[in-house]
């Protein structure tokens, strides 16, 4: 993606017709390597659609589905590990599902434009937390504004935790 080329996201809520796409994302090598089992993992999706503290979304680029996000709320799931971060605080996950759109400047883009969106909506800070080996998406969130201020070990695994603060309105 051109670095004059402003892309413009749309997100929109999983449904049961997405999770076959979904789950073949999920096969696929790029993405495997940071989650878990894929049928595993589509099952928590599947649940997740009628959650309250998880949204899982589909991003599209020119109508066509190109990345599975999340975003949640840790302060509404019991002892969840990030639970000690500030009230309001959401928390996201990416994968863009298609193999020949990784490396292109997308994942920073889309979370550029998803975070700018939370805060829009009042939302003060959000976190990412990726696999401290995965450098690709240390890289995307760094350019989208995040920062490193903390690593875990969670049942989910080594974590990175990044944060992205919403904008000070002047006083």
């Amino acid at each position: 993606m051109p670095a004059e080329e402003v892309v413009t996201y749309d997100f929109r809520p999983v449904t049961e017709k997405d999770l076959p796409m979904i789950a073949g994302w999920l096969a696929e090598p790029h993405v495997a390597e940071w989650w878990d089992d894929p049928e595993t993992e589509i099952v928590e999706i599947r649940d997740h659609i009628d959650s309250i503290s998880v949204e899982p979304l589909i991003v599209e680029l020119d109508g066509k589905p190109i990345a599975y996000l999340q975003s949640y709320d840790p302060h509404l799931e019991d002892d969840h590990p990030y639970a000690d971060q500030p009230f309001g605080t959401l928390g996201i996950d990416l994968s863009i599902g298609r193999p020949e759109l990784v490396g292109l400047g997308h994942g920073s883009a889309i979370v550029r434009q998803f975070v700018e969106q939370l805060f829009e909506e009042g939302v003060p800070r959000v976190i990412i937390d990726p696999h401290p080996d995965n450098g690709r998406a240390i890289r995307a969130y760094e350019k989208a504004g995040f920062a490193a201020f903390d690593t875990r070990t969670t049942e989910y695994g080594p974590a990175l935790m990044m944060a992205c603060e919403a904008p000070q309105e002047p006083s």
